[in-house]
């Protein structure tokens, strides 16, 4: 009797490891083609907003809440990817012609935000930065660069204070100050000369970002607020405290961004956070046809 159930046993066992491994295909072939139809809708979107603003319009939405591999949660913040993408599509964009970037993140290494904060005061043309919902810490320091900044009336940004790790640099040099030097070990002094230097360098990129807008003065002391961790960094800075704090903000925010937004619900796979119409676009001479190329995320190769 036990040698006729083994068999059966092994069958139902093969069969198992079967839907198994075609179970985890599925899944595999779900994240990687399932978002193609939202992609179209995303591209189809942002062409339509360039097209009305006569702008190169970048879109970098990190969706932190709910991004995962396999289920497993996956944080979605500025890389140094975006940058690279950032960049490229500034680099693609007349000098004159107006740049809109469409914001939503957390936050993120600060080289990478520094970079893209960079690039965009030295372009000619308007920036503007819309947020729709949030841009925390890194993503604040991107719309600082703007020379008008968009937001929902309950959106917020927020402080721009350096982080070592998961302790805020503010803190850590506080609390040598409380204790003293010599109660403390040789490794955390270390680290609080990396918090203040970190304070420094940071606080003196703000200040040269605010200075595009702001005079000598008034960008030191916003840059000081911002930085000087007064705040817990997801301290909300709402409309009305960034207009206290002498920044340009409007709150007319355009229907097609909320639209877009929209189309990266929670809950989605992975998804490129980074896009932008990869043509450089120049007035075209007379007759000559208007060429307007789909847009693509960063990372992807155009249709041959």
């Amino acid at each position: 009797m036990e040698k006729e159930k083994r068999p059966w046993s092994l069958h139902v066992a093969n069969l198992a490891r079967a839907a198994f491994w075609l179970a985890l295909l599925l899944i595999v072939l779900v994240q990687v083609f399932g978002g193609r139809g939202p992609d179209k809708q995303r591209a189809l979107l942002l062409g339509q907003f360039e097209e009305s603003r006569k702008s190169r319009v970048i879109a970098m939405i990190h969706r932190q809440e709910s991004a995962s591999i396999l289920g497993v949660p996956v944080a979605a913040s500025i890389s140094i990817d975006d940058s690279e993408a950032v960049l490229r599509a500034i680099r693609l964009t007349p000098p004159e012609q107006p740049i809109d970037v469409i914001l939503h993140t957390p936050g993120g290494l600060v080289l990478a935000a520094e970079q893209i904060a960079k690039a965009l005061i030295e372009h000619k043309g308007k920036v503007t930065v819309f947020v729709p919902h949030y841009a925390m810490s890194g993503g604040t320091l991107i719309a600082l660069a703007a020379d008008e900044i968009v937001m929902d009336a309950n959106a917020v940004l927020g402080p721009v204070d350096p982080q070592l790790g998961d302790m805020p640099a503010a803190s850590i040099v506080k609390v040598v100050e409380i204790k003293g030097p010599q109660r403390v070990g040789d490794e955390f002094l270390m680290l609080a000369d990396m918090a203040q230097k970190a304070r420094i360098q940071v606080a003196t990129f703000v200040a040269q970002v605010l200075g595009k807008h702001l005079d000598e003065k008034k960008s030191i002391q916003v840059a000081t607020i911002l930085t000087e961790g007064r705040w817990t960094h997801d301290y909300p800075i709402t409309v009305q405290a960034a207009r206290q704090l002498g920044l340009k903000v409007s709150t007319d925010m355009p229907l097609m961004v909320y639209g877009l937004m929209e189309l990266y619900p929670q809950g989605g796979g992975i998804r490129p956070s980074v896009w932008y119409v990869p043509l450089r676009r120049g007035t075209p001479g007379p007759g000559a046809p208007q060429q307007t190329p789909a847009p693509r995320p960063e990372g992807q190769s155009p249709a041959s």
